[in-house]
């Protein structure tokens, strides 16, 4: 088996050697008009590269150097430049890297592109960059997301949190865990190949139970931590409810600071979902104000009733507005019923005209809404806190983490059911394997390695 698993590590250390003999280059900056455009070029050939293209030496220059030049196709000039070294292995993808910055200009940054790659570069594919450091040791797979993360950012809460994971939060995290699941493993392993060692301690099901249970507590926190902060970096999903004219349409307009719903005394205005985005003290709603909900006999109308009520099943907050200034209707009961069982703030509308209600009241048009926009915030608190903080970052990450939790569920409940040990030992080698999927670097020969890293059994 350690065999088979050294093979394999010695097949896939050939297929990158093979991937990284070509060299590669894209431009690194937008494809517009700038002041300066940025070509990057990586590979064993990116130096010779731009000699070739330059007539000047750079085989003797040191890495992290910035030269100038002269890019030539042929004897003519094609534009003056600055050469950026890196040498291997310390440059971003590990290799040799040169970045040529010309001057901005859709022409001018393509021509030059167009030069080295006849020169014996291959254009890179997407992404190709970021994965050639990964495979080259220079970032684990969370580290290569937080850079497209970063790039993708869309506010504050976003960009801190890609910035934490370049910085390798997300390994970090998981680091205790992984440690603590090869120990368990690492026992059970040794108990089981070698009982004849009388220094090797026996251990037994009532040893690894407590162990395995906490283990399963800690993923957990960490798994509905990440749940909550990925709430708020992606934005709440917020649904505004209400019969006609309880004045959704102004509540929306109120949030938003914009007359972007169309306000008038006539019932049923609002026919089709108006939507907008707003921030509040770090929380994004994504807004959806809704055609009123009430029986009626327009087909129009109809159609923007059952819109409201599938955003209604999509939404994770619903804002449900009542008019304060009258009693509830049948109408408003129905909406109160419908909704329990969602994530809901109830408001009372027009206090303007003296409201009839406890609770969150407020006065839509006369954008009197602080009360809401306090009651939301406190909501997400916790949410907020948990996104500034280290955590997983995306689905990818999370599913890994659930898929790992399931696993050591599976091993707690082979446990107690008396089952062999080294039958457990296949459910939590599939915790330990999603755990080291969520940074990508997982494999059996590296169980092995940690196994047989830590006993002297060979004496």
């Amino acid at each position: 088996m350690q065999r088979m698993d050294k093979t394999s590590t010695i097949i896939m250390e050939n297929w990158r050697d093979n991937m990284f003999q070509d060299t590669i280059a894209a431009i690194a900056t937008a494809d517009a008009m700038g002041a300066i455009s940025v070509i990057r070029i990586s590979g064993s050939d990116a130096i010779q590269i731009v000699t070739d293209l330059s007539g000047k030496d750079f085989s003797d220059a040191k890495g992290y150097t910035i030269h100038y030049a002269t890019i030539k196709e042929g004897n003519e000039s094609v534009d003056e430049v600055l050469v950026s070294l890196f040498r291997a292995p310390k440059s971003y993808t590990g290799e040799d890297v040169v970045e040529i910055s010309c001057h901005g200009g859709v022409y001018i940054t393509r021509k030059v592109l167009s030069l080295i790659l006849g020169a014996g570069a291959r254009m890179a594919r997407r992404g190709e960059f970021t994965e050639r450091a990964f495979l080259s040791g220079k970032m684990d797979l969370s580290q290569a997301e937080g850079i497209n993360d970063l790039i993708w950012a869309k506010d504050e809460i976003n960009a801190k949190s890609a910035i934490h994971s370049l910085k390798g939060s997300v390994a970090k995290l998981m680091r205790p865990l992984e440690e603590d699941l090869t120990q368990i493993i690492s026992n059970i392993e040794v108990n089981i190949d070698y009982p004849e060692y009388d220094d090797v301690h026996q251990l037994t099901e009532e040893e690894i139970l407590p162990k395995a249970e906490k283990w399963i507590d800690d993923i957990h926190r960490i798994i509905v931590t990440a749940q909550q902060s990925a709430v708020i970096k992606e934005g709440i999903n917020t649904v505004i409810l209400g019969r006609p004219n309880v004045g959704k349409s102004s509540l929306l307009n109120a949030l938003l600071e914009e007359d972007k719903a169309i306000v008038t005394d006539v019932a049923g205005t609002t026919r089709d979902l108006v939507e907008g985005t707003v921030r509040l003290n770090g929380i994004t709603l994504n807004l959806i104000d809704t055609a009123g909900i009430r029986k009626s006999d327009d087909a129009i109308e109809q159609i923007g009733i059952t819109k409201s009520l599938q955003a209604l099943e999509k939404a994770q907050l619903v804002i449900v507005v009542l008019d304060g200034s009258e009693e509830l209707t049948k109408e408003d009961q129905e909406l109160l019923e419908k909704t329990k069982n969602h994530n809901r703030i109830v408001v009372y509308n027009k206090k303007d005209k003296d409201s009839m209600h406890a609770g969150i009241s407020i006065s839509a048009i006369q954008k009197d809404i602080t009360e809401l926009t306090n009651a939301i915030v406190e909501k997400y608190q916790s949410e907020y806190i948990a996104a500034n903080s280290d955590t997983l970052n995306n689905e990818r990450q999370i599913g890994y983490a659930l898929q790992a939790e399931q696993a050591m569920n599976d091993a707690v409940n082979a446990l107690h059911a008396g089952m062999e040990l080294d039958l457990v030992t296949i459910d939590l080698e599939k915790a330990w394997t999603a755990l080291r999927q969520i940074t990508g670097k997982a494999g059996k020969e590296d169980l092995l390695d940690e196994i047989f890293s830590r006993f002297c059994l060979g004496k």
